[in-house]
């Protein structure tokens, strides 16, 4: 794949035919709002809104224009060992803050509202707060500076593939430490995704501290543990929770 510099977009060359090129992130958004004199601008991302356990965890990234780390991507399009790599390479050249939702908060709000919380919180525990904002999805962030929400922004935007790579590397980390705190789940492998292992070991164990009480699965082993009716949990749920078995990462 070669780039049009021109248009700071990628040209297929050479591509097996049915094969289509998947452009990497480009600094093209920052670099245009700092020639305006707008700066810093920060770009931010959550990982870990579908798993049944654990926090989600948002982090954002002002990226030093002069040292930006080659290879940062959506974190999605990484192996685990590479999103180490270039975890701590932005964690050193760039400015950054994570920020947590525990379950308790997810709870008390519902998923989607959680995660705006805590990529709020991250923002604002910048060291700098930013003139201008890149986040994720479809939603914009209150956060007293001008704001763009951008879908499928960890692809697009440099900033936001980069604060992708930070919150997923933070919550992979967090997961394994839970995993000792509460052995037997195998958050250390799934990282609280609903694959069957951990589906089986919630049915086997029941629901810990960790895990998210209102999420479907969740609610069926609480329900079978505690010996109380699904009805009567589903109706303490939060207006719009999600309560959907979610596998993969992200």
């Amino acid at each position: 794949m070669i780039r049009d510099k021109s248009k700071d977009r990628p040209v297929q060359a050479n591509l097996p035919k049915g094969v289509i090129a998947i452009a990497p992130p480009s600094f093209r958004r920052e670099r245009a709002l700092i020639k305006r004199g707008i700066w810093p601008v920060a770009g931010c991302d959550e990982a870990g809104r579908g798993p049944l356990a654990g926090p989600v965890v948002a982090a954002a990234v002002v990226l030093d224009p002069k040292r930006i780390p080659k290879g940062i991507d959506d974190s999605k399009r990484l192996t685990p060992e590479r999103r180490e790599e270039l975890f701590e390479q932005i964690c050193s050249t760039a400015s950054f803050a994570v920020a947590f939702a525990p379950p308790a908060r997810i709870d008390r709000d519902n998923i989607l509202r959680a995660s705006l919380w805590a990529l709020k919180r991250a923002v604002q525990a910048l060291p700098d707060m930013p003139k201008h904002v890149f986040v994720d999805g479809r939603d914009k962030l209150d956060t007293g500076c001008d704001c763009d929400a951008v879908i499928g922004g960890d692809g697009l935007v440099m900033s936001v593939a980069a604060a992708s790579i930070v919150a997923k590397v933070s919550r992979d980390r967090l997961m394994c430490k839970l995993a000792q705190d509460c052995p037997g789940y195998g958050f250390e492998q799934h990282k609280g995704y609903g694959v069957p292992e951990h589906l089986e070991a919630l049915d086997r164990l029941g629901p810990s501290v960790h895990h998210r009480r209102f999420f479907a699965p969740v609610i069926a082993a609480r329900a079978k543990h505690e010996g109380m009716p699904i009805d009567n949990l589903l109706a303490a749920a939060p207006v719009t929770e999600a309560i959907e078995i979610s596998v993969g990462a992200g």
